[in-house]
């Protein structure tokens, strides 16, 4: 059994960049609504930060905006994957405690359910890195040769 089971975890592997590279594009069109619609009506988006108590709201509706859209061109891409990944995580840490967290966990009643699961995905794209199927890897492998 033991056996099996190991031959069967070495032939999984294979299946981890594409893996990698389906969860970074579900991620990716995850962010991107919300990004457009900050950009659309950014007075809208820093009026609302107010309402929130968040600090700046102009500033930080910027920032947000920013760092999402950002956020979906290099997620896609695979490019400074492990890089965005640490703003994207602030931005669902933000978004948890100013919004999602009065309203329990269960994404259907706006819970933090969602963007718990998105952090959760950035912090494997920190942790693992984009794969083989992205720009990291044609730009950063140190294991090509050349």
């Amino acid at each position: 059994m033991k056996k099996v089971y190991t031959e069967f975890s070495r032939l999984s592997e294979y299946l981890k960049s594409f893996a990698l590279l389906f969860a970074r594009i579900t991620v990716a069109y995850g962010f991107y609504n919300p990004a457009m619609m900050k950009w659309n009506d950014i007075g809208s988006v820093a009026e609302w930060f107010e309402t929130l108590n968040i600090p700046m709201p102009m500033l930080n509706a910027y920032m947000a905006a920013s760092t999402e859209i950002v956020g979906v061109v290099l997620l896609t891409l695979g490019l400074f994957t492990r890089l965005i990944s640490i703003p994207l995580i602030v931005v669902m840490i933000v978004a948890i405690f100013t919004v999602h967290i009065s309203n329990g966990f269960a994404a259907g009643n706006n819970g933090f359910e969602i963007p718990l699961y998105y952090m959760l995905f950035l912090i494997i794209f920190l942790s693992h890195g984009a794969g083989k199927f992205s720009l990291d890897k044609i730009f950063f492998d140190k294991t090509k040769e050349g």
